[in-house]
């Protein structure tokens, strides 16, 4: 079983075709989840697990969960997956790697007539990105019990359309209750999404663990004023207030190092308009740490300093907690089966700890998980330009290959 491999050209082939579905001039994929792009992408996902042999089933929340039966159909299977949905300038690999490795994975087994004790199967989780829908890692939380399928459901995109309403209308508002479907252990391979293993010049990155984060969002209210008129010191400029709140989430995370991060990725400016004094100014916060009592600090001062700003500048300021997901260790079988694989394959490794929310963090917190991370040109994701080499991926895949049949065994004849 050492040299036992997946077939990296088929690989590639299903990424590019997948591609195509949502394809933005720069090369990249916008495919938001629950449009019809993301339909079109689940159809053809879902007919290749039909052309495997695979069984289908679908949940409430439209997660998908395609089976290959085991010689032991009693045992829980071992599970693989990510999510199909991207960012409006998504990448060809982000989520879509994971699904379609394990996809892979299937297609070997099939093709060398390998037979497992234990059930694998392939999981496509729904709206993974939070893009068009909050929270965040919807389907995964929803099935793990992180929050209700009624508060999925009212989810809300900006022209108000609901999640329970856009499932029925692409087709996958499954019947099956989220979180009834059994699962023995749980691995994801993904793009690092970061620069750390092309720098290093490793090919597998095992994650021991992901970073925890908190979102935030926060609106300033001040007032609009024409822009000539009104003197510097008479101003309620909201956006020169907001300033200061983005400049201080940069210096939170730069003062808890190596793993602090500060983000602000959204901005909503009102009345946006050129010579008008802003009167409203919305915006995400996005706080993330590996430990998760200096993320918990991270959150103090940054709602101490939102204080301090709204006594100083006489602003309304509201700051709201939106998602919140505590560092996530992974299991150590799975790790161990991550790294052993690797080793017996022979590529160079090193452990990586993700800075990125991913579906097997909630899945962690249902059964054993573990990841498998590969590099990605520049450590650029998020973005068109996300790119990352055949190879890489079809290590990662072998990878996750050999540690999928270490948790479910290979059937003896």
């Amino acid at each position: 079983m050492k040299q036992l491999r997946i077939d990296g050209d088929r690989l590639w082939a299903s990424l590019m075709e997948l591609a195509r579905i949502g394809a933005t001039p720069k090369g990249g994929v916008k495919r938001l989840a629950l449009t019809d792009l993301d339909r079109q992408g689940r159809d053809l996902v879902v007919g290749w697990g039909r052309n495997a042999g695979l069984a289908i089933t679908i949940d409430q929340i439209g997660n998908i969960f395609m089976r290959r039966e085991g010689s032991n159909p009693a045992l829980a299977p071992i599970v693989t997956g990510s999510h199909i949905d991207t960012q409006p300038t998504g990448g060809k690999f982000d989520g879509n790697y994971g699904v379609l490795a394990g996809l892979e994975v299937v297609r070997t087994l099939n093709e060398l007539n390998i037979s497992t004790e234990a059930p694998i199967e392939v999981a496509v989780w729904t709206n993974e990105e939070g893009s068009r829908f909050v929270p965040v890692m919807m389907g995964s939380g929803v099935f793990c019990g992180a929050f209700s399928l009624e508060t999925a459901y009212a989810a809300q995109d900006l022209d108000g359309k609901t999640v329970q309403d856009e499932l029925a209308c692409i087709g996958y508002l499954g019947a099956q209750v989220p979180g009834q479907h059994p699962m023995g252990a749980y691995f994801e391979t993904h793009i690092e999404q970061g620069p750390v293993l092309e720098d290093a010049g490793k090919v597998i990155g095992v994650v021991p663990a992901v970073m925890g984060l908190a979102w935030y969002d926060c609106v300033v209210t001040g007032m609009e004023a024409h822009a000539g008129p009104t003197p510097m010191g008479l101003r309620r400029d909201a956006l020169q207030v907001s300033t200061r709140i983005m400049q201080e989430v940069v210096a939170i995370a730069n003062r808890y190092p190596p793993y602090g991060r500060g983000t602000v990725g959204m901005v909503q400016l009102f009345p946006n308009s050129r010579n008008v004094i802003p009167g409203e100014v919305k915006f995400s916060i996005d706080l993330r740490n590996v430990n998760d009592a200096l993320l918990d600090t991270m959150h103090r001062e940054m709602l101490a300093f939102v204080d301090r700003t709204r006594v100083a500048s006489g602003l309304a300021i509201g700051i709201e907690r939106v998602s919140y997901y505590p560092p996530c260790p992974f299991d150590p079988e799975c790790v161990a089966a991550v790294r052993d694989a690797t080793d017996k394959l022979g590529y160079s490794t090193m452990d990586v700890v993700s800075g990125a929310g991913h579906d097997a963090i909630y899945a962690a917190r249902v059964a054993p998980a573990g990841m498998i991370f590969v590099p990605c040109k520049d450590g650029i994701s998020h973005n068109e330009i996300e790119d990352a080499k055949p190879e890489h991926l079809e290590a990662g895949c072998n990878v996750l290959l050999h540690a999928m049949l270490a948790r479910a065994k290979v059937a003896s004849n």
